[in-house]
């Protein structure tokens, strides 16, 4: 009997070391909830046509300070707080943070095709706020050298498919 009680504790450490390794942090809670999407952020009634990052990022000197809604997929999150994500489309690159440090995404959220409205913003970065940048999404710091251009869209809310 006791053999057998030491068997399943063996059995069940790697589960729970499992676990751990998938814990989602959740920081915000949503403001608006459907069957298939939760909202963070403010609340919109009804969302705009959203564009494609490329189509964005290919019009910035036009639209650069302005709203914009988007619909992109979540490349990289944040996995301490879910304070910042990585939208990659069609080669295109931009950094996605939250309005005044407001409110989160949910740190599953890679791999999801969201929906955004947010203020699109292209600045250069020092190569110290880009390697800093590079170390929080987990990337090789190392490799960047020199300033470094960045589309950023600072979001007022977020769409976000339940899993």
């Amino acid at each position: 009997m006791k053999n057998l009680f030491i068997s399943l504790f063996l059995l069940m450490i790697p589960f729970s070391v499992f676990a751990q390794e998938t814990e989602v942090v959740r920081l915000s809670e949503p403001v608006q909830v459907t069957e298939t999407h939760e909202v963070f952020g403010s609340e919109i009634d009804e969302w705009s046509e959203a564009r494609s990052l490329a189509s964005i990022i290919e019009s910035e000197e036009d639209i650069s300070g302005k709203e914009v809604t988007l619909e992109t997929q979540v490349a990289k999150v944040c996995q301490k707080k879910g304070c910042f994500f990585v939208a990659n489309q069609d080669g295109y690159s931009a950094r996605i943070t939250f309005k005044d440090y407001g409110f989160f995404i949910p740190t599953d959220s890679q791999g999801k095709t969201v929906k955004l409205v947010g203020t699109f913003n292209v600045k250069e970065l020092s190569e110290e706020q880009a390697k800093h940048y590079a170390e929080d999404a987990g990337e090789d710091a190392d490799a960047i050298n020199g300033p470094q251009k960045e589309y950023s869209i600072v979001a007022t809310s977020i769409m976000v498919p339940k899993s």
